[in-house]
């Protein structure tokens, strides 16, 4: 393993993260790494305060909600840090925001209420801000001021909205109007609205974004959302709502169990799903968690879930490619990248992160903040978890964290849907990628997924829809995917073995009715070498690209990912490494990804069968490079289990 000082100075040249020399350990830092996000937002405020206007990229809806966005997000951490005692001078300009942008006959005024209109989204956090944080946010506007703001987040209880994680959003600014008093406040739509968001509960902590067939359970379905607008909810609404309020920290406790193995030791959580602009708010919900004081379950401890927080806020603090150099967020995960946004992504849209700061509205004599900060339990090292309602198979064996996927696809069109919820793995080091284009196998950014061409390679197909999703016997999972109407793709993802920790198995059973051309990746890697030169062939330790047979390999600071075509299957597969264009990886721009190709032929009943392992070790912290001896475990292969062994045999 190399150590980064080892690393050509020009290969480092480039503006540092903004906020990377914050500790982020104590709740004064986060308060100034609050502070350090709320100050650049000034120069781009409108002169009456309602409006922040971040950049010229569009969206679904209009710039004036945009603006809106750019306004209402902030506050999340603003308001938290003021009702801890904290104090921010320039708290003003969101007072002064509100009344201007409520006003129905001022210059800034957002715009009344429609169905289903963005605004919607926005009250939210100013139904929180006003609920926790009145006297600094509410009280100061003054009798005219009160009742425009009043009547306009009022004004979504009459209007239609989606059926999903929204509905919290009125009971949020249903929230906000009670604690004000305001004669707006609609209990009964907010009682109505409660009841029908708890119908999407199905269990073991785990609430789905929707209604009945809705089977998406990303990062809304926790952080982003549900789990945390129930924390909060338990806690500004225990006394009106008891039952209910109890019955959300019990979900939480059981979700956190789960939850946790999302998170590696470095405090990345796995990319997965929409909306992942939004970055560290993936970790809102321990902060949340803190918030409800939620008595934790063991292994659980507040010096735990403080470190999974922090870990996490710190993590992001050193990204440069999150921040432009005013220090204002960019659009996109690891840098700016616009082929892996939704259409509800605006300038203003990567505030949601600052739900992550409700931990300041917390005393430091709280746990959360008094405790020393523990690192990743040691009884959650090493281990593999079947979770049956997301369909994920976790697993932190060989220090690479990660998920197995089948099951989920957003429930309505979603731009690069089938990357988001579709691949086969997610990783918490390698992220995951998106395609920049509609032709070639380097545009596709087919990492983690098998992918099929009818037309020679001119075009591809990944799986979006999986069908029959299921983890049969806790062992592993098993889907379908139907990409044409005479192609069946038949998928078991296998974790890890003891025998061999940093592989792990995928097999495929194809019946198809036409030729096709078949590319199936690893894990995308940091493709530059130690002179930030694309990687060139090399063999052993060193960082490089290594193509044989059936195998493809890739080295360099980031790790190793490989991918092998086994015995066992009835197709011969030629490894590759391929180049991805650059910006389809979320986590580096430029990216290698191990690959295996294949022509099979259609028609006829005989079943291909491809029996693949996958290899990856991802570096540690501040060193870049694999591990020493990881040559050893690359030798090593996983075995196809003997059920799947009899079933390939007999078909």
């Amino acid at each position: 393993m190399r150590s980064a000082q080892n690393s050509t100075p020009m290969a480092l040249f480039a503006p540092p993260a903004p906020f990377a020399s914050n500790p982020l350990k104590t709740k004064a830092d986060l308060a100034q790494f609050l502070t350090a996000h709320l100050d650049p937002l000034a120069a781009h405020t409108s002169p009456g305060g309602a409006r922040i206007h971040l950049g010229h990229t569009a969206t679904h809806y209009d710039d004036i909600a945009a603006q809106l966005e750019g306004f209402s997000r902030p506050v999340w951490g603003l308001a938290a840090l003021l009702a801890g005692g904290g104090a921010y001078a320039g708290h003003t300009r969101w007072v002064a925001g509100l009344a201007a942008g409520t006003d129905p006959a001022g210059a800034e005024f957002w715009g009344a209420m429609r169905d289903r209109d963005q605004r919607m989204v926005e009250c939210s956090a100013l139904g929180f801000a006003i609920a926790v944080a009145k006297e600094q946010l509410w009280d100061p506007l003054g009798p005219a001021a009160q009742a425009h703001v009043a009547e306009w987040l009022g004004g979504m209880n009459d209007k239609a909205m989606p059926n999903t994680n929204w509905l919290w959003f009125r009971v949020f600014a249903n929230l906000g109007l009670s604690r004000a008093g305001s004669p707006r406040f609609d209990a009964q739509r907010m009682k109505a609205d409660m009841d029908h968001l708890d119908t999407f509960y199905i269990g073991d902590g785990w609430s789905r974004d929707g209604p009945e067939g809705v089977v998406q359970l990303d990062y809304y379905s926790s952080s982003f959302a549900i789990q945390y607008a129930q924390l909060v909810y338990s806690k500004l609404a225990q006394a009106e709502d008891p039952v209910r309020c109890e019955e959300y920290r019990n979900r939480a406790r059981k979700f956190a169990l789960d939850f946790v193995h999302y998170f590696d030791e470095e405090g990345r959580a796995i990319p997965f799903g929409r909306s992942l602009t939004y970055r560290f708010a993936m970790s809102s919900f321990w902060g949340a968690l803190a918030f409800a004081d939620v008595d934790l379950p063991a292994p659980l401890t507040w010096g735990v879930v403080k470190g999974l927080q922090l870990r996490n806020i710190r993590y992001w603090a050193k990204q440069a490619g999150a921040y432009y150099p005013d220090g204002t967020l960019t659009i996109g995960f690891c840098y700016p990248n616009q082929s892996m946004t939704e259409n509800y992504n605006s300038p203003g849209s990567p505030y949601w992160c600052c739900k992550s700061f409700i931990a300041l509205s917390l005393p430091e004599t709280h746990p959360f903040w008094s405790s020393p900060e523990e690192p990743y339990p040691e009884a959650l090292r090493g281990t593999i978890k079947a979770l049956s309602h997301p369909l994920h198979i976790t697993t932190n064996v060989g220090g690479h964290t990660y998920i197995l996927s089948s099951g989920q696809q957003c429930s309505y069109p979603v731009k690069q849907g089938a990357a988001k919820y579709g691949k086969l793995a997610y990783s918490s080091a390698f992220g995951y990628s998106v395609p920049v284009g509609n032709g070639t196998l380097e545009e596709l950014g087919g990492d983690s997924t098998l992918a099929l061409s009818d037309d020679s390679g001119e075009t591809w197909k990944c799986r979006r829809d999986t069908r029959e999703a299921r983890i049969e016997d806790g062992k592993w999972l098993r889907s379908m995917w139907y990409p044409w109407k005479d192609v069946a793709v038949e998928t078991w993802l296998v974790p890890p073995q003891e025998s061999a920790p940093l592989w792990h198995l995928r097999i495929h059973r194809i019946k198809t009715g036409r030729s096709l051309t078949s590319a199936e990746g690893g894990f995308a890697l940091y493709g530059q070498g130690e002179d930030a030169r694309p990687l060139e062939p090399s063999t052993g330790e060193a960082f490089g690209t290594f193509e044989e047979g059936g195998l493809g390999r890739a080295a360099s600071r980031a790790g190793v990912s490989g991918i092998a075509d086994l015995q066992g299957g009835n197709v011969s597969r030629t490894g590759k490494v391929i180049r991805t264009d650059a910006n389809s990886n979320l986590m580096v721009a430029r990216a290698v990804l191990p690959t295996l190709m294949a022509e099979h032929a259609g028609g006829g009943d005989e079943n291909i069968w491809l029996v693949t392992a996958v290899f990856a070790l991802p570096s540690i912290g501040e060193e870049t490079g694999a591990r020493s001896g990881w040559t050893s475990e690359w030798e090593k292969r996983p075995t196809i289990p003997r059920e799947l062994e009899i079933l390939i045999k007999g078909a």
